[in-house]
Parts: structure tokens; C-alpha cells; sequence
């Protein structure tokens, strides 16, 4: 079978998307999170789940509040203390490892004859943004990126749900207005050169989103079989 990966910004809706699809039961459908938020996630590595705890224990531990979601792709300062670096290392390792253990389920799941539904796609929230108040980004982000973007495989289809960034907020007040346009803007500029790019319009009552998500699934999958 075949990958389809549903994407798009904060408040466009992919989850229940991407849930409804796996349990309508129309369609030979197998769900998995492509998305970096392992609390989200229906399936993680131990080290993942266990960085995640240590994560959170630091930021009890130092005060700090907890990343809100218009900081998705924040990463350490980059102090450049060797500690700092190791831990950079230590996450990026966990990351790629991460990565492709779910690229590994993605493909066992084909082969049992399912349709894979991603509910996001680590190629698309890792898309490259400009830096922020001219910071500069750890190297284990551009290496990280680098890699997502020349070796990690890409789905045979992806549905962008798209809608104005003002919509998007009146949804789901966590990320700025700026922040979910910015979002938009880097999600259509992968559109341009990403191959089975559908763009659906997510502004518009949800029975008729989901709707056309199935019907470009299914047209998909009749050119698949041709």
C-alpha cells in the first residue's frame, strides 16, 4: 500500500482528521503520529519517553514554564559548553533513531496491506524557518534537517489542510497570528517542490474537509492500482 500524510498548522485540524480516517473503517487505514510531541505520540521509543521525563525534570528543577506551541522548533541556546553539546548529541541520536523506527512501522504496516496515515510528517514541522531575533540555531538543527531533507523517505501523498492564519487562531489560541502565517508560508513553499501535494481548503464546515481528504485518498489509491 501506500503513505498519506496530513498536515498543516496549529488548529487546522490533522489529528481528528487523521483519527476519523483510521476509524471510519472506509478504507484499510492504519494511523501513526509523524510529529515530534512524544506525548502525542501512539507509539515512541523507550529513550524517547525517558528524554522526555529528563526534559521535563530540568525544566521543574530550573522554573522554567514548559515550551508553549509557537515554540515547536526551539532548541537549547547553543551555550557551547561541552554538556550542553553532549546533551545536543544525546537528543539528536534519540532523534534520528526515533525517526526512522517509526519510517520501520510505516513500512511493516504497508506490507500488511494498510494504508499509512501520518498525523503530521517530521519532513514538513522541520521545514527550515528563518532564524528569530537573529539567534542562531544549534548545529544539531541544521544537521538534523539536512538529513530529514536528503535521506529520510517521503510519503506518497500529503493533504495540507489550509486556513487563514486569524481562523487557525480563533481555534486554537496558542500560537500567535504571526507565528501560524509563518507556518502557513513554509508549509506551501514545501508544496511547490514536494511531489502528490494536495492542498485542501480547512476552512470550511468539517464534514466536507474530511470528505475531500477521503476522496483524493481514494483517487490515489485507483492511480496506484493502474
Amino acid at each position: 500500500m501506500f503513505s498519506v500524510a496530513v498536515i498543516g498548522p496549529d488548529g487546522a485540524g490533522k489529528t481528528t482528521i487523521a483519527r476519523q480516517l483510521a476509524s471510519a473503517g472506509e478504507l484499510p487505514i492504519k494511523y501513526l503520529y509523524m510529529g515530534i510531541n512524544i506525548e502525542s505520540s501512539n507509539v515512541a521509543l523507550p529513550t524517547s519517553r525517558l528524554i522526555e521525563f529528563i526534559k521535563k525534570l530540568r525544566r521543574r528543577r530550573s522554573g522554567a514554564p514548559p515550551p508553549a506551541s509557537n515554540s515547536l522548533h526551539q532548541r537549547s541556546s547553543g551555550s557551547g559548553k561541552s554538556k550542553s553539546r553532549l546533551w545536543a548529541l544525546v537528543k539528536l541520536c534519540n532523534r534520528l533513531a526515533e525517526e526512522w523506527y517509526r519510517q520501520y512501522l510505516s513500512w511493516r504496516y504497508r506490507r500488511a496491506g494498510a494504508i499509512v496515515v501520518y498525523d503530521r510528517h517530521f519532513k514538513f514541522d522541520f521545514e527550515r524557518e528563518e532564524s528569530r531575533n537573529g539567534e542562531r540555531r544549534p548545529w544539531s538543527d541544521g544537521l538534523h534537517r539536512w538529513f530529514l531533507a536528503r535521506l529520510y523517505p517521503a510519503p506518497d501523498l500529503v493533504i495540507y489542510l489550509d486556513a487563514p492564519a486569524e481562523v487557525l487562531y480563533a481555534r486554537k489560541q496558542e500560537a500567535s497570528i504571526a507565528y501560524l502565517e509563518a507556518r502557513r508560508q513554509a508549509f506551501l513553499r514545501q508544496g511547490k517542490v514536494t511531489r502528490n501535494f494536495i492542498t485542501v481548503n480547512a476552512n470550511q464546515p468539517y464534514e466536507a474537509v474530511y470528505a475531500e481528504v477521503v476522496r483524493h485518498i481514494k483517487n490515489f489509491q485507483q492511480t496506484k492500482r493502474l
